[in-house]
């Protein structure tokens, strides 16, 4: 008993004591500072919760001005995504359905209001006999507000940083395809270059043929190559164009804004490597997806607490109200007013709450193993990211300063034999062939390196796609260092 008065005194106290949480609540963009703060510290860039057409128009305008004409580097596309996305809207708008159930948890029950009447039609008294008006609160809510407001909360703050995760996901995703965008419009500058050297060889070719000078065999030869060479620069125009489209769908892009510009290489790689030797720690601190995993944990103690607080009890209704009867008399009509306080409760014969109580510890111990099994997933990707980081600047690195070079001088060796008359045009054709392929896998090194620095940052930050980081760069690779053989 003496409890239920403390919890009592404490339900009434209350509102006084939430009034500041009502008013985050209830705010129109509740929640989003935490987001964008979020946002400016792992990805840089700012986000904006569109929701007049005020703001909407203004957003229009920055994200033409920054596209309007212009070849955008990869942090410009982060920026426009973060603007301009609708989906990423759509996320926001979950966190404001977080905040309408926190702030409707926060607000009292109404109570019920019930008004009858008795004895219509009495003969003497004309209308009504007796009148009987209750008002009817559940008491038990009352008793638990604290818990079903503790329980709300950490739904909210788990909705914030869930769109702090979406947001995450959209900057990285747009840096990802902002890098596959730019390294397919690099390959086909390198296959555009050597199809200009092909087709000259071809036309020579055709020349010396001609005069007799060459064998209709070496012709073919020299042909097929420069065929080849064009059906491989188209299928990599198409690449191109496909990458560039997906960078335009994720930045949320239609109409006139399309004809945007992306570069026609990759920056070079950095002179330097970041070191991050304690990557494992930082990703731990700093993960948003650990973050929500701990919230998820946390509400559902707090939902294990409120069942077990109505456990027995899961109905507790007071009833007050009063009863006015009316007797006539000899001298007129005597009104006897007659108040009325009532407690209703269901009696825990047959349901003792213990099955409620099962699915709590259960669901309790779901949340408590998922926690644990993410936190050492982060730790392996958080390791496999900076592995991948470190071992694609070296591959990067080796193709750039020895594979490429050698690939050169044999080129220009071949091509001074060759006029020399010492060398066969079908030995030409072969090192122009390898020469081409090396370009090409640079390019697809390259591209992996900084798609590793991409995942990098959301190894520690989240938004990445886990334990993804490098695993897919291989076979792209592979694959198109045997597109050329």
């Amino acid at each position: 008993m003496r409890l239920h008065k403390l919890n009592l005194a404490a339900a009434f106290g209350l509102p006084l004591v939430l009034t500041g949480c009502v008013t985050e609540y209830s705010a129109k963009d509740a929640g989003f500072a935490t987001v964008d703060a979020r946002v400016s510290t792992a990805a840089t860039k700012k986000s904006v919760w569109v929701q007049n057409r005020e703001q909407a128009d203004k957003i229009n305008a920055e994200v033409k001005a920054l596209l309007k004409r212009k070849t955008i580097d990869a942090d410009t596309a982060v920026q426009v995504a973060l603007l301009n996305n609708k989906g990423l809207q759509a996320a926001y708008a979950d966190l404001g359905d977080a905040s309408a159930d926190a702030w409707q948890a926060t607000l009292f029950l109404n109570p019920t209001i019930s008004i009858g009447t008795a004895g219509i039609g009495t003969p003497e008294l004309q209308a009504y006999k007796a009148i009987e008006g209750l008002v009817t609160t559940n008491i038990l809510a009352l008793l638990t507000r604290d818990k079903t407001i503790a329980v709300a909360d950490a739904r909210y703050r788990q909705a914030q940083l869930t769109a702090a995760l979406s947001t995450l996901q959209l900057a990285a995703e747009t840096r990802r395809a902002w890098i596959e965008a730019v390294a397919a419009w690099e390959t086909v500058g390198q296959l555009n270059q050597a199809q200009a050297a092909a087709d000259a060889s071809s036309e020579l070719a055709a020349k010396l043929g001609e005069t007799g000078a060459m064998g209709k065999g070496n012709q073919a030869r020299e042909h097929v190559f420069n065929a080849e060479l064009a059906g491989q620069a188209a299928e990599a125009r198409l690449a191109a164009r496909i990458a560039k489209e997906n960078l335009t769908r994720l930045m949320g892009l239609w109409g006139t804004d399309v004809d945007y510009q992306v570069p026609n290489r990759l920056p070079n790689l950095p002179k330097t490597l970041t070191r991050k030797d304690g990557i494992e720690a930082e990703a731990l601190k700093r993960r948003v997806d650990l973050q929500i995993a701990r919230l998820d944990l946390e509400a559902v103690a707090k939902s294990y607490k409120l069942t077990e607080a109505t456990r027995y009890v899961t109905d507790l209704e007071l009833v007050a109200g009063a009863e006015a009867e009316r007797e006539k008399e000899d001298h007129g009509t005597k009104v006897e007013t007659t108040a009325q306080f009532e407690l209703e409760f269901v009696i825990p014969i047959f349901d003792s709450g213990s099955a409620r109580m099962r699915k709590a510890e259960l669901a309790h111990m779901r949340s408590a193993n998922l926690l644990a099994e993410k936190a050492v997933n982060i730790r392996s990707e958080a390791r496999s990211a900076y592995e991948a980081y470190r071992s694609r600047y070296d591959i990067a690195q080796h193709y750039r300063n020895n594979v490429v070079p050698l690939r050169s001088k044999i080129e220009e060796e071949a091509t001074l034999s060759y006029n020399g008359m010492i060398t066969s045009t079908f030995e030409l054709l072969a090192d122009v062939r390898s020469k081409v392929n090396s370009t090409v896998l640079s390019v697809n090194a390259k591209r992996d390196f900084w798609l590793a620095d991409a995942d990098l940052m959301t190894a520690i930050h989240g938004g990445g796609s886990g334990g993804s980081a490098g695993g897919a760069a291989a076979p792209a690779a592979a694959e198109a260092g045997g597109a050329g053989h």
